[in-house]
């Protein structure tokens, strides 16, 4: 770690200061506090704007602490004739949100209240970023630093530096939680495991326990769907202990880390190197490879060519269920043509090896002495470490496993490609492209009055602007061109001036090359500073000519990197991560969530091998911008997983996607052709799952074909959400669900709906560069690409959806008619007392409502639902839908219909359809929001709004009527000036409730 590291904080410009000096002005000066160390600036003389720009680095004391330490800065007034000051503000930022200087952006904070009593307004710009110090050249102080060692003792003076030119930091400081646990699966069901085949000193920890019963409740409500497709509560016994009703008893306290999925034990082998090999081919060397053998499996290291000290340093696994000989073989060979030639063997007493059970060190490898075939010593030796653990061991990720290894038309599979992975899609950006003007152009043709047009393209992102007729050889478009780019940036930003000489003839008349790391980041809707560009030719040109149009034509831009926005390449429905690209504007984590996929049953075979049905199936879990991937189960229906991992969560109002696919790679009949095949997917929102509960249920894969709905089998998860910072996850039902400046620069539909299709493409070509490859048809699986097209048994489903949340409008209108009616005399007349009673005390009436709400909150407590919500055919339509409906479904877009008259109606109807669905969907979804405040999908949220309406039905109960109806009128034709752009905390609030669309298929 380099201890060297400074905070640097550069004390930009202060903004629409509150004047404090009774001449309406103030002196302003910044004072700044960080881990016992203050700086100040220079004092700006009657200005309620003052500049400063200078420049001040703090020591890091203990830099793994760095998350916890706060940097305050504070604003006062100088008052020259008292030698006093007075508060005009305060900034405080945690450590959080510091990033290196590569990252750091000026940012115009608000200045806020000391205490209730201050008054305060403004903004203060600050740069607040990590540096390297040795980086930093001394020079004289750019403002004043005050000791402070007759004041407090406990602060330390610290003479302050500024930095020449820009420095960038190589160490990125961010608050990680545990290394992410990944434990694997069983194979399919191996032969009874002999216990003289187990080491003795284990055999009573590895004995097997008998299977608890799995099934305990299965969810199917009456609106829902049938039993077969509903979603089933299981009591599995976990690396933690048995998990009943979402508690976990007999919890094993040893078992912290892979506590959510089995346990298992591998026997490991490291093979490190061998020396002093023998010659085994007439040029006087061999080209050794290691195999390693127990029972029927094996596994093989890459070989070496002419090399007698070869070193592999590969890690072989073996599952206990596949352990069915006593003796380990470790044979050493001799690549050949045809028959591979036998270098030594050593051998292994399965009963001698050690256990060990981490956080113990890793076992050291021994050297070992090769044998012959007789066992008699030969030259040579080899490295080995042999020991029996569980996949809590550190190797297990990085180890060829023998259960996902087979033999597909009898080659074996011992590819990468069937390991669990971790995967982290690129950082996007958004970049803003402003072509405001060009001068002096200069047309193809003599005596032409140019008809240009700008053309920006970066990778295969294509925009032009309108075409402008450049009367005066001048053109102006004050245009805004939006792009989708992604770290680490690799392509320019091509903008070439191109002239319409002829229809579908454009000369391009100059062109500008822009880098994208040279481009300025903003993290906030501030002014970007305009720029000429030259316009330099595309193709080489006379000399003459050269000389004489040099600089000529120019174009006016601005441009910068959006980091103030979220990025979205993801359905917003099911989006599983919020926040925006600059990293200094990302708050703490709320939680941690846990994942353990443990098997799935039932699946459905989907491809053909030897004669039979199978499928080579594995999973990918995708939350925020890190994927993960387990391994591929080969040729197994009933795959056993058992791998946990972990993510940070940052707002509760997210989705965890887990997808379950057929790999397609594998054998002599898979190519890179071949399209990875879904078998169903599984969509967990945060907000529906209690702090500290287990979920373990079997999930339901169901997928739509062209033929109906099917169940493709079942998914065994389990699920822990554990809060971290309740404060903080109740802070975030009030603050809007996308940061800041898409609602201070919002986009329009049609912008969003092509920069998400650009961001799914960008990170599902980044993801497919990985090793091994997450193909393209699984990032857009996941990612719900098409969640937008047009779809009649949508439209169908959501029609329904908006007529269940009116139903209770219309029960009420039903029960009032039936009062009216008098169909119940009690009840009529209870009604009529009521309602007298409220017309003569009208203050009544507000807070009865809230009264009757709280209740009913209450009361609805008892049936809170106990399980996350998933897929439901019912809901979704997909029950009894007409095939012609499903060929639309299905059919391309645009339609492979043949009449190019039927193809181009057909295509207007389904994309004005697809808008119309959306629209009915938005309402719906918002209906269900509404149910969702007192039905305890979301515990936080119902809570928060029980005990709101508890509060206001004591405060409406002691308040006139008469206020509470002034007050509000008053607040809802409030001036302008009293108003925010972002929207209020109520509607953020709402914005956050959970619908119905995570149950839509």
């Amino acid at each position: 770690m380099n201890n060297n590291l400074k905070l640097g904080v550069d004390v930009v410009s202060a903004h629409n200061l509150l004047p404090k000096d009774g001449l309406g002005s103030s002196s302003a000066f910044v004072e700044l506090y960080f881990d016992g160390q203050k700086f100040r600036t220079t004092i700006k003389e009657k200005d309620l704007n003052p500049v400063w720009n200078e420049s001040f680095y703090f020591n890091i004391s203990d830099h793994s602490n760095i998350h916890y330490l706060t940097l305050d800065v504070y604003v006062y007034n100088n008052v020259r004739a008292t030698n006093t000051r007075s508060f005009l503000g305060k900034v405080s930022l945690t450590g959080t949100s510091f990033v290196p200087y590569s990252d750091a952006v000026v940012l115009h904070y608000p200045l806020e209240k000391r205490g209730i009593f201050s008054s305060v307004r403004g903004e203060l710009g600050l740069k607040v970023y990590i540096i390297d110090g040795a980086s930093i050249k001394s020079s004289t102080a750019a403002a004043s630093v005050e000791s402070l060692s007759s004041k407090d003792p406990n602060l330390t003076h610290v003479d302050n530096h500024t930095a020449n030119g820009r420095v960038e930091s190589r160490h990125t400081f961010h608050h990680l939680p545990n290394p992410n646990s990944r434990q694997h699966h069983h194979h399919s069901p191996a032969p009874e495991v002999h216990h003289h085949h187990i080491p003795n000193h284990i055999a009573d920890e590895m004995k097997p326990e008998p299977p608890p019963p799995k099934l305990v409740r299965v969810y199917s409500e009456a609106s829902s769907q049938p039993v077969d497709y509903a979603l089933k509560e299981t009591s599995p016994s976990l690396g933690g202990g048995r998990v009943v009703g979402g508690r976990v008893l007999h919890a094993d306290k040893t078992a912290s880390t892979y506590n959510l999925v089995e346990r298992m034990h591998f026997l490991y082998v490291r093979v490190v190197k061998a020396r002093d090999l023998p010659a085994m081919d007439v040029t006087g060397s061999l080209d050794p490879f290691v195999e390693v053998r127990i029972g029927n499996y094996r596994g093989i290291t890459q070989h070496f060519d002419k090399r007698q000290n070869p070193e592999w340093n590969q890690v072989f696994a073996f599952s206990r269920e596949r352990m069915q000989a006593s003796v380990l073989e470790v044979v050493i060979k001799d690549k050949d043509l045809l028959i591979d030639d036998f270098v030594g063997i050593v051998r292994f007493d399965i009963n001698e090896v050690p256990l060990r059970v981490p956080p113990d060190s890793p076992l050291a490898p021994q050297w070992y002495r090769l044998e012959d075939k007789k066992g008699e010593r030969v030259k040579g030796e080899l490295m080995l470490a042999v020991w029996i653990g569980t996949q809590a061991d550190e190797a297990f990720s990085d180890a060829w496993h023998s259960d996902a290894a087979t033999i597909v038309d009898s080659t074996p599979v011992t590819s990468i490609s069937l390991r669990s992975k971790v995967y982290h899609s690129p950082r996007l950006w958004y970049v803003r492209v402003n072509v405001v003007e060009a001068q002096d152009l200069i047309p193809a043709e003599k005596n032409h009055f140019p008809d240009v047009y700008v053309k920006a393209q970066l990778a295969n992102q294509v925009l032009k602007t309108k075409t402008c007729q450049a009367r005066t050889l001048n053109a102006l478009w004050n245009e805004d061109l939006l792009f989708v780019a992604a770290e680490p940036f690799e392509e320019p930003l091509i903008l070439s001036v191109e002239d319409r000489v002829a229809p579908g003839k454009d000369e391009i008349i100059g062109r500008v090359i822009l880098p994208l790391h040279a481009i300025q980041r903003r993290a906030d809707d501030r002014i970007i500073h305009s720029r000429w560009f030259n316009l330099e030719k595309p193709v080489a040109v006379d000399i003459d000519q050269l000389k004489r149009e040099k600089f000529a034509s120019r174009l006016h831009l601005r441009v910068c990197l959006d980091g103030g926005y979220h990025v979205l390449d993801e359905s917003t429905h099911y989006s599983s991560d919020l926040r925006p690209t600059a990293k200094q504007l990302w708050r703490p984590p709320v939680g941690i969530l846990e994942l353990g996929i443990l098997n799935a049953v039932g699946l459905h075979p989907m491809k053909t091998r030897e004669g039979r049905g199978t499928s080579d199936t594995y999973c990918v879990a995708k939350y925020g911008q890190k994927w993960v991937r387990t391994r591929t189960i080969v040729d197994n229906l009933s795959p056993k997983y058992n791998e946990q991992y972990t993510w940070e969560v940052f707002d509760p109002a997210t989705v965890l996607t887990i997808g379950v696919f057929d790999n397609s790679q594998l054998g002599e009949k898979g190519s890179n052709g071949n399209k990875d095949l879904k078998i169903g997917k599984v969509r967990i929102r945060i907000s529906t799952l209690e702090a500290g509960r287990v979920y373990t249920h079997s999930y339901p894969l169901l997928v739509l074909h062209p033929t109906g709905v099917k169940k493709m089998g079942e998914l065994h998860l389990a699920i822990r959400f554990t809060c971290t910072s309740f404060a903080n996850m109740l802070y975030q039902y009030s603050k809007p669900l996308l940061p800041k400046m898409h609602y201070a620069r919002p986009f329009s539909v049609m912008q969003l709906d092509m920069l998400r299709h650009q961001a799914v493409n960008m990170v599902a070509a980044r993801l497919a560069r990985a090793e091994p490859p997450l193909r393209k048809e699984v990032v857009e699986y996941l990612s719900d690409v098409d969640s937008h097209l047009w779809s009649m048994r949508k439209s169908k489903a959501n029609f329904f959806r908006l007529m269940s949340v009116f139903s209770g409008l219309f029960a009420v209108g039903k029960w009032f008619v039936d009062i009216s009616m008098w169909k119940n005399p009690i009840t009529t007349v209870l009604v009529q007392v009521l309602f007298l009673m409220l017309a003569c005390l009208p203050e009544l009436i507000l807070p009865t409502i809230f009264l009757y709400m709280f209740l009913i909150g209450v009361w609805n407590y008892r049936y809170r639902p106990r399980y996350p919500p998933h897929m439901n055919t019912k809901i979704s339509q997909a029950e009894a839908v007409h095939p012609d409906e499903l060929d639309e479904e299905f059919d391309t877009f645009p339609t492979s219909k043949n009449s190019e008259l039927v193809r181009m109606r057909y295509d207007r109807l389904r994309s004005v359809a697809g808008r119309i669905q959306t629209v009915i969907g938005d309402v719906a979804t918002q209906g269900e929001r509404f149910q969702a405040l007192l039905s305890w999908r979301d515990p936080r949220a119902t809570a928060i709004f029980v005990i709101f309406c508890l509060i206001a039905a004591m405060v409406l109960f002691v308040t006139p009527f008469q206020i509470i109806a002034a007050l509000a009128g008053f607040y809802a034709m409030r001036h302008p000036r009293f108003r925010h752009r972002l929207p209020p905390v109520p509607i953020n609030f709402f914005g956050r409730l959970p619908s119905r669309t995570d149950s839509m298929l």
